[in-house]
């Protein structure tokens, strides 16, 4: 099992009247470490057809403590909780320094474009998702 380490900038735009990271940015964050693991990654390990379609079904997120803006990145840990046939479920771990401050996951599910429907992970995918695969935190 490996995770993938994304270490993710924070924008001074990224801040509410609370004066903390606001909620809905972590959203993004989530979404460029899943660009960089699932469309960069995987294209570089020649698995492309990830980036040709998946969309996310399910997000769910727990906040453990605020983010103050910093110019210091948040680093992202990224692993795979569950491989099914049509999805299958990232987890994630954000950190504030060394502080555990957000932790969430999302159902993600192949999608066919062209076609307009789900579709199967193909074997390539599943090969390429398995090495992000931990054990200790299946459902």
């Amino acid at each position: 099992m490996g995770r993938h380490v994304y270490w993710c900038p924070m924008r001074w735009s990224d801040m509410d009247v609370q004066g903390h990271i606001n909620n809905s940015a972590f959203m993004v964050y989530l979404e460029q470490a899943r660009i960089d693991l699932f469309f960069g990654h995987a294209a570089a390990a020649g698995v492309g057809t990830i980036a040709q379609g998946v969309v996310v079904a399910r997000h769910e997120i727990d906040y453990r403590r605020p983010v103050l803006y910093s110019a210091q990145p948040l680093r992202i840990d990224l692993w795979c909780r569950q491989i099914k046939g049509a999805s299958f479920r990232a987890a994630y771990e954000i950190y504030d320094g060394d502080v555990l401050a957000v932790q969430a996951q999302t159902l993600c599910v192949p999608y066919d474009l062209e076609a307009g429907r789900v579709r199967r992970l193909s074997p390539a995918e599943r090969s390429f998702i398995e090495q992000y695969l931990d054990e200790q935190y299946l459902d």
